[in-house]
């Protein structure tokens, strides 16, 4: 493994200067009302980047107040979808502008490679933008075959005001899974970004700004989740709430919703994802995809394949293919372009992932390979495999949202999908083998939101991607989630003498 820098000093690259650490609301950067501020960590030293201005109750309250007037008589719900789109493409332009710099922000924000961030993470984040901006002129309702003697229509008209709150892993890959079909909807919004990483978010705003989106239209509000997070989740004037996040304060807000406005609701919960490979499957191949699934962003991803089950007759090939290569993976600066894997995002979730791979050794797991801490700074993690996993363990269970996994062997076909659907949580699960039948058999058994085929973490802005069970309701990203942000009006008017009906 690599050796670790032992200060932001010696990053292979400079830094960029933080321009935005303040709330912006209603078009403007402003300071909190209370004046808090709080600090944001580089993940690779633990070190202060910066501090940010620190939204509450009363800064949340100014944000959808200039969110509702901006939907109850601003221009963006009343322009064309093609004026819309116009826009949104532009703000997907100046993304593209800024990848490098927004690259870098999530690297020393959330511990992101800062080279994947660049080509794929933050294209593909303007590339949503783009896949909305293309939808915005299609959102039409149905015009009905009335049984009466009436001429009927639907209309789909936007939501309103919604506040959508979102997690640290992704910064900005969620913030335009979350911001891009509500904006093509036509809705106004308030956003909080998690406490760990709200540089990019802040960023996200002022190119918003430049690109034209109205005053009020998107608000981006820091602040921590028993505040700032509380107050968008009870608030009378929201009416959607989009979250991504954990169980525990997925049922927070619900019930804030329901104790308050009766708000809809869509959650994205995390998962315990499951990857079955079967006895026809190429051992190298496979392992490559496990390790890919598991590794992918250091294990904070909330379908990462943690659960890997491996049928008896193959076993031994790729549980000893899995530990040469998590063996050769290099843990490292998230700049360096050999790196494959950087810091967890901050210092609780480095040591919660500890804490899981003590209670796995102590609950009888055999650790295969890593298990350790990287170097003496920063929040870093050696790629971890257990294997004699028992279902009823913690590290079976539950989400641990890092790079520990637990290795599992099967029998029948039969015995894989019980095993697979032996969980609280249905996000995501994956198959490998080169049996069509069986392929079919397992992906129409698994109760999950998306079900990868010979591939994993196969995601797109035309992929609907949500939860069965625990992991949450709605969906994220295709056509599927302008619905969440959109309302269904029937309109009725009575048809006189028609020759027909």
């Amino acid at each position: 493994m690599t050796e670790l820098n032992s200060s932001n000093n010696t990053s292979l690259l400079k830094i960029p200067t933080i321009k935005y650490n303040k709330l912006f609301i209603n078009g403007d950067f402003v300071d909190s009302i209370s004046g808090t501020t709080f600090e944001t960590i580089d993940p690779r030293a633990g070190e202060v980047i910066a501090r940010i201005s620190e939204g509450a109750k009363e800064d949340i309250d100014i944000a959808v107040k200039a969110a509702r007037e901006a939907f109850d008589s601003g221009p963006w719900p009343r322009m064309s979808g093609v004026e819309r789109a116009k826009i949104m493409m532009k703000f997907a332009e100046l993304v593209d502008e800024n990848t490098e710099e927004l690259a870098a922000l999530d690297a020393i924000d959330a511990g992101k490679l800062y080279y994947i961030a660049k080509v794929i993470e933050i294209p593909s984040a303007a590339n949503t933008l783009r896949y909305y901006a293309g939808a915005a002129d299609k959102i039409h309702g149905e015009v009905l075959k009335s049984s009466g003697q009436f001429h009927a229509y639907t209309l789909m008209e936007p939501i309103g005001v919604v506040g959508h709150i979102i997690p640290w892993n992704a910064p900005s890959s969620l913030f335009f899974t979350k911001v891009s079909p509500a904006l093509a909807a036509g809705c106004t919004m308030v956003l909080k970004p998690a406490e760990q990483t709200p540089l990019s978010a802040l960023f996200y705003a002022h190119l918003a700004k430049l690109a034209g989106i109205p005053n009020g239209v998107l608000n981006v509000v820091p602040g921590f989740g028993p505040t700032a997070g509380a107050a968008i989740s009870s608030h009378m004037d929201i009416d959607v709430v989009s979250f991504t996040g954990s169980v525990e304060v997925g049922r927070e807000i619900m019930q804030a919703a329901a104790k308050s406005n009766l708000k809809h609701v869509s959650l994205e919960l995390g998962g315990k994802s499951p990857l079955i490979i079967f006895d026809d499957a190429d051992v190298d191949k496979a392992a490559e995809l496990a390790l890919f699934g598991l590794l992918t962003n250091k294990g904070e991803v909330c379908v990462a394949s943690s659960r890997v089950f491996v049928q008896e007759g193959i076993y031994d090939q790729v549980e000893k293919k899995l530990v040469e290569k998590a063996k050769a993976w290099i843990v490292g600066d998230p700049f360096d372009p050999k790196t494959q894997q950087g810091p967890q995002a901050d210092r609780n979730q480095f040591e919660k992932i500890i804490s899981y791979i003590e209670h796995g050794k102590k609950e009888g797991a055999t650790l295969l390979t890593g298990g350790k801490a990287v170097g003496s700074h920063g929040y870093y993690i050696e790629p971890t495999i257990f294997s004699d996993v028992k279902e009823d363990m913690l590290i079976a269970k539950d989400e641990i949202f890092g790079p520990v996994m637990a290795l599992m062997k099967f029998k029948t076909i039969e015995e894989a999908i019980k095993s697979a659907n032996n969980t609280r949580y249905g996000l995501a699960a994956g198959i490998v083998t080169k049996n069509l039948d069986i392929a079919n058999t397992v992906s129409r058994s698994i109760r999950a939101g998306v079900i990868w085929i010979n591939s994993y973490l196969a995601l797109g802005s035309d992929i609907p991607f949500g939860g069965y069970k625990m992991s949450g309701f709605g969906r994220d990203l295709g056509l599927e989630a302008l619905h969440k942000y959109l309302q269904v009006k029937s309109v009725v008017t009575p048809i006189y003498n028609s020759p027909w009906l």
